[in-house]
């Protein structure tokens, strides 16, 4: 028998009215958990409750210095929660456990961040002319839906969930229905640190459902969504019908170029983990390898090498030594699969190394890859000239462990390649010298470009796209704060009463000056 995880609503679990999901664990195939779905009319009952909450300014009107210790004690208890979230986070992504103990203990830090900006913002007085007093105050916006993806559950979940509480909004988050369980153990946590009931709600579901009731509800006043592109729009076109605010975080095809001038070791082993951390199932996923010709032969010896050396080192995700995990589904799996035999099978690309799926190769520690979704790191080229630029693998997100690997002679073709693409979200640079670092990042129609590293992520660092495809808006900072509050402008007139009776009487008897503005 499985275990059934109930939806987290006003402070308590409660069972959902819709057909429960499925939990599958990707490295195994085994359903090993049940989780509660949320029907439309959850929905209604929720926001309605987180409503009220938002309007009783139990939290909107609470001191911002009371909020910044609630998600202060948020982050201890996080960190206190850990060594029972990370195997939950392994079994329902397929992560491997070494991954995960690097990622989901910096998640804290978001936290503490957003409490310290609670605790510095300047807000503005105006240099407005005249006797006036003009100061702005940010205020919540009222009840926020957030859209968590599969890959990073607990890290986008709380990257957004942190600037919403600081600022005073409840909140509503729908994690997908993949990986929902490490979401819904946030709610006992943040309702310990202080929370108020009905200020953190967790509804798992469907998006075609539980999604599409959430965003399109009259008294949602923003949605920020992480996820597909097709998703991304489509779920745009319905905020904008309430005039709600809208951030998205949407597909990436991140171009990697590596210039003559670069440490090649430095760079490959930049360019796995770009491209295969989290079995390549990130949005700013290193999938477009841009090499000067020079070293081109050299840097794909040495990324054969490394590459041949995880796919030896792929085993259990629960395995501390295990390098990568499988993929989230058999649905993913097929994808990655038909993308690259299409552009092999074509002609016009040849596998360096990986290329199907695991099915004949010895694990690490055993682990039967045919009960799972594995898929080995695995590098293309073009066959001849450039001919895989025409396939789909180079214009369309894989979201698996594949890279195509290019050649270019000039900087200027360098830079061509890495924008020739509909997304603009991540871009690497790695080179040893800083003026053609500073000259190429201008040039780079990305939101985020890392120079001789990559996929950092920082609280205080903004992340979001330079183009449509890659979404609207950006997460963390200053940015992202006010992007979950709106802003009011208080004017006061300071002038004496005597000054004012003979300036501000617009309808005063005869024709002299009357003041605008």
């Amino acid at each position: 028998m499985v275990d059934a995880y109930p939806m987290w609503v006003a402070g308590r679990e409660l069972p959902g009215e819709a057909e429960q999901i499925p939990v599958e664990d990707p490295a195994t195939g085994e359903i090993f958990a049940q989780c509660h779905a949320a029907s439309t009319a959850d929905v209604e009952r929720t926001i309605t409750l987180a409503h009220e909450t938002f309007k009783s300014g139990i939290w909107s009107k609470s001191p911002r210095h009371h909020r910044a210790d609630v998600l202060d004690k948020c982050a201890v208890l996080l960190t206190e929660a850990l060594s029972s979230m990370i195997p939950l986070e392994v079994r329902q992504t397929g992560r491997a456990v070494r991954e995960m103990n690097a990622q989901v203990p910096s998640l804290v830090r978001w936290f503490k961040y957003y409490a310290s900006l609670l605790r510095v913002e300047e807000l503005p007085v105006l240099p407005t002319t005249g006797k006036l007093h003009n100061f702005l105050q940010r205020a919540p916006l009222g009840v926020v839906v957030q859209i968590t993806p599969f890959n990073h559950p607990l890290l986008i979940a709380v990257k957004k969930l942190a600037p919403a509480l600081a600022a005073g909004n409840s909140v509503v988050v729908k994690p997908s229905e993949l990986t929902p369980l490490t979401t819904l153990q946030l709610g006992p946590i943040l309702k310990e640190a202080g929370v108020p009931d009905g200020v953190f709600n967790v509804l798992p579901g469907y998006g075609g459902t539980t999604g599409k009731a959430l965003v399109q509800h009259p008294l949602v006043r923003k949605v920020d969504v992480t996820g597909g592109t097709a998703s991304g729009r489509a779920i745009g076109g319905i905020v904008g019908g309430n005039l709600a605010r809208y951030t998205a975080e949407l597909g990436g095809k991140a171009p990697l170029i590596v210039f003559e001038k670069a440490d090649v070791q430095l760079a490959v082993n930049g360019i796995v983990f770009g491209s295969f951390v989290a079995s390549g199932q990130t949005c700013i996923a290193s999938t477009r390898i841009i090499v000067d010709n020079t070293i081109l032969s050299q840097l794909l010896e040495q990324l054969k090498t490394k590459t041949d050396s995880i796919a030896k080192r792929m085993g259990a995700p629960s395995n501390p030594e295990s390098a990568m995990g499988p993929l989230i589904s058999a649905k993913q799996l097929g994808n990655v699969e038909t993308l690259v035999s299409e552009a092999v099978d074509s002609g016009k690309a040849r596998a360096v190394t990986g290329g199907s799926r695991m099915k004949d190769i010895s694990s690490l520690d055993g682990t039967d890859f045919s009960r799972g979704y594995f898929y080995p790191p695995t590098i293309l080229v073009s066959r001849e000239g450039d001919s895989i630029l025409e396939t789909r693998i180079w214009r369309e997100e894989a979201f698996g462990p594949v890279i195509v690997v290019v050649g270019f002679d000039t900087e200027e073709q360098a830079i061509k390649l890495a924008n020739n693409s509909e997304f603009g979200l991540g871009a690497g640079i790695w080179t040893q010298d800083l003026a053609q670092a500073f000259r190429v990042s201008e040039q780079i129609d990305a939101g985020i470009t890392w120079v001789n590293t990559h996929h950092r992520n920082d609280p205080s660092s903004p992340w979001g796209g330079a183009k449509s495809s890659s979404g609207v808006g950006s997460e963390n900072g200053i940015d992202a704060y006010h992007a979950y509050t709106t802003i009011k402008s208080t004017i006061i007139n300071y002038a004496s009463t005597e000054e004012s009776l003979a300036t501000d009487d617009w309808f005063k008897d005869g024709t002299g000056a009357v003041r605008y503005g």
